[in-house]
C-alpha cells in the first residue's frame, strides 16, 4: 500500500549518497522502498485572545435520529437495521448512557422520510399505514404512521437522559405536484395534523427545544421542492401554532427552517418572507464528501484542500443570517459527510474524525450555532454502532468537544503545514482556552507552541500563552494499532471502551508542562486546555 507524506520545506533522506527533496504536499512512497520516514516540525499557533470572532450555542453538538426502516438500502447494503425512530431499542442501556454522557445532548428527529410521516392523533388523518417500499413514492417509501404510544416511549428516553429535542414536521401535507414539474409542490401547508401533534405533546408535558418544518425541500430540492415565498408563509403559520400551543415564552419551542441545502437566493427570499423574529434557527444540510460509495472517500477526509471547499457555503449561510435574519442563527441541521448512509469502510472509523471535527471547527468559526451529526445511530456514519450500540471514534471526539470547547470562538492561525488544522475556543466551565489540533499527516509530528496574540495592541504584541499556569491538560486521540480505519480510538494511549456496566468510560487528560510545545503526532487529534491563558475574550 502506498504511504502518503506531507510537504516539508526541505528534508533529506540519506540512502547511500542520495538526498531526496519532496515538493508536493503529499507524495506517495512505494512499499518496496521500505523506508520508515518520520519528521518533526515546529509550529507557532497564534490565538487572538482579546475579542471573539464568533459564538456558538451552549449545546453546539447535536446528533440525529432518522425515520428509515430496516429495508432502507444503498449500494447493495442495508445499514440501518433496527435503528430508525419506529424500531430502535429504546431500552438499550448503552444508548441511554451515551445520550446521558453529554448532559445534555441535542437530538434532531427527522430526515428524508419526515415529509411522509403521519401523526396518529386527532381526527385529521383517517388512514395511517405503515411505511412500505414502493417505486415512485418519495424516497421509495409510502407514507408511514407515527403512533402516540411510540412518541410516549421516545419521550421517556429523552426525559430520563435529559436530551434537548428538535422535532422535524411533515411539510408536504396539503400540497400537490405542479403541472409540468414533478419536483415542485404547490399549495398551502395543511397544518392540522401537526397542530394536533403539538397539542398532544404539550398536554403530556414533553419538553421540545424546537420544531423544524420540512426536510430538503428548499432550493432545487432533493426529491421534492417548495418555492421560498410559499415556504416562508408556511413557517409563519408554524410560528403562530407554536405561540398558540405554548403561550409561555419561557418554555416556548424555537422555530427552525428550512432544513435543506443552501441556496443563496432561496434563503434570502425565505427570510424576507418570514420577516423578523419568526425563524429562530436557519438550518441547512451538508454532505460535502459526496456519495458513500466513492472509492476516494478515505482520501477526501484526509485532504485539507478538499475539506476547505465547503467553507464558502458556511460563510454564505452566515452572511444570509447577518443580512436578512439577524434575529436568527445559522445551524447545520444535518451533516453526515457522505450521503446515502455514509461509506461502509470510512464513515464510522477513526479517520472520519478528520472530516467531522474539522467541520465542527469550521462551522463554529463561521458563527454557526449548532451542528447536527447524521446520525446518532443508524447507517454507516453513526456515532454509535448500529447493531451493538458501542460508540464509534467520532462519539468520543464529539463528547470531548462538548465538554471542553466553550461557545466563544477565538481567531486561530499558524505558520505550519495545511495538514495541521487548529481551532480555539474559550474553555467550557473553566478559565483559559482549549485548542483542538488535527494532524492529517501520517508522518509528521507537529510541535505546537501556543502564542497569545493581543490583537488590539500596537504591533500585534504576542507572548507565550503559559504565563499563569505550570501545567496544561491534553487529550490525544489516536487509532488502535495505528490503523486509521479502526473502530477503536485510544485516549492518551489507552483504548476507550465501555465499562463492565455499559457506562461511557472516564476521559481523563494527561498533565503536561506548559513550557513545552504540544506534540501532535501523525494521524492524531489533540484537545489541549490551557487554564492559565490570559484571554480577555473569555472573561465575560
Amino acid at each position: 500500500m502506498a504511504q502518503l507524506v506531507p510537504k516539508m520545506i526541505l528534508f533529506c533522506v540519506f540512502l547511500s549518497s542520495f538526498c531526496l527533496a519532496f515538493a508536493d504536499d503529499r507524495v506517495k512512497l512505494n512499499s518496496e522502498s521500505a523506508i520508515n520516514i518520520a519528521f518533526a516540525q515546529d509550529v507557532k499557533l497564534n490565538v487572538e485572545s482579546v475579542t471573539n470572532i464568533a459564538k456558538t450555542d451552549d449545546n453546539f453538538i447535536c446528533a440525529t435520529l432518522d425515520w428509515w426502516p430496516s429495508d432502507k438500502c444503498d449500494y447493495g447494503q442495508c445499514p440501518w437495521g433496527q435503528a430508525g425512530l419506529l424500531n430502535l431499542d429504546l431500552d438499550n442501556k448503552i444508548l441511554a448512557n451515551a445520550i446521558r454522557a453529554f448532559n445534555p445532548l441535542r437530538i434532531r428527529l427527522g430526515g428524508s422520510l419526515q415529509d411522509q410521516v403521519l401523526y396518529k392523533v386527532g381526527d385529521s388523518i383517517k388512514k395511517c399505514p405503515h411505511f412500505k417500499k414502493r417505486d415512485g413514492e418519495l424516497f421509495g417509501f409510502t407514507r408511514g404512521c407515527f403512533h402516540m404510544d411510540r412518541w410516549d416511549q421516545l419521550n421517556k428516553l429523552f426525559n430520563d437522559t435529559g436530551a434537548k429535542i428538535t422535532f422535524g414536521l411533515n411539510a408536504l401535507i396539503g400540497r400537490k405536484r405542479a403541472e409540468g414539474d414533478d419536483m415542485l409542490m404547490v399549495g398551502d401547508w395543511n397544518s392540522k395534523n401537526a397542530h394536533n401533534f403539538m397539542q398532544y405533546t404539550a398536554s403530556k408535558g414533553y419538553k421540545i427545544d424546537s420544531y423544524e418544518l420540512g426536510n430538503e425541500l428548499c432550493g432545487s430540492g432533493v426529491s421534492r421542492r417548495v418555492e421560498a415565498d410559499q415556504y416562508g408563509k408556511d413557517v409563519i403559520e408554524l410560528k403562530r401554532i407554536v405561540q398558540d400551543v405554548y403561550p409561555d415564552p419561557s418554555t416556548r419551542p424555537k422555530v427552525l427552517g428550512p432544513g435543506g441545502f443552501y441556496d443563496e437566493q432561496w434563503f434570502k427570499t425565505f427570510l424576507q418572507t418570514t420577516g423578523p423574529n419568526v425563524v429562530d434557527g436557519l438550518t441547512h444540510h451538508t454532505y460535502n464528501l459526496g456519495a458513500g460509495v466513492d472509492s476516494n472517500l478515505i482520501n477526501k477526509v484526509q485532504d485539507p484542500y478538499f475539506l476547505d471547499q465547503v467553507a464558502q457555503t458556511y460563510k454564505d449561510a452566515s452572511n444570509s443570517v447577518n443580512l436578512f435574519g439577524p434575529w436568527s442563527g445559522a445551524w447545520v441541521g444535518e451533516g453526515g459527510g457522505a450521503y446515502n448512509s455514509g461509506g461502509k469502510d470510512v464513515s464510522h472509523t477513526f479517520v472520519n474524525g478528520f472530516w467531522y471535527l474539522d467541520q465542527l471547527g469550521m462551522t463554529a468559526t463561521f458563527n454557526h450555532k449548532v451542528f447536527c451529526r447524521q446520525a446518532l445511530i443508524g447507517g454507516n456514519y453513526a456515532l454509535l454502532n448500529t447493531t451493538t450500540f458501542i460508540p464509534n471514534p467520532d462519539f468520543y471526539g464529539a463528547l470531548l468537544w462538548h465538554r471542553l470547547m466553550g461557545k466563544n470562538v477565538l481567531g486561530t492561525s499558524h505558520d505550519g503545514s495545511p495538514y495541521l488544522r487548529a481551532y480555539t475556543h474559550c474553555s467550557k466551565n473553566s478559565n483559559g482556552i482549549t485548542t483542538m489540533l488535527i494532524n492529517m499527516s501520517n508522518s509528521t509530528t507537529f510541535e505546537v507552541s501556543v502564542m497569545n496574540d493581543m490583537n488590539l495592541h500596537p504591533n500585534g504584541r504576542k507572548s507565550k500563552g503559559d504565563e499563569n499556569n505550570t501545567q496544561r491538560e491534553e487529550y490525544h486521540l489516536t487509532p488502535q494499532d495505528g490503523n486509521i480505519q479502526s473502530d477503536v480510538v485510544l485516549l492518551n494511549g489507552t483504548p476507550l471502551t465501555l465499562t463492565t456496566s455499559s457506562d461511557i468510560p472516564d476521559m481523563k487528560p494527561q498533565l503536561v508542562d506548559n513550557g513545552s510545545p504540544i506534540a501532535v503526532g501523525p494521524d492524531s487529534i489533540v484537545f489541549a486546555t490551557i487554564k492559565g491563558f490570559n484571554a480577555p475574550a473569555c472573561s465575560n
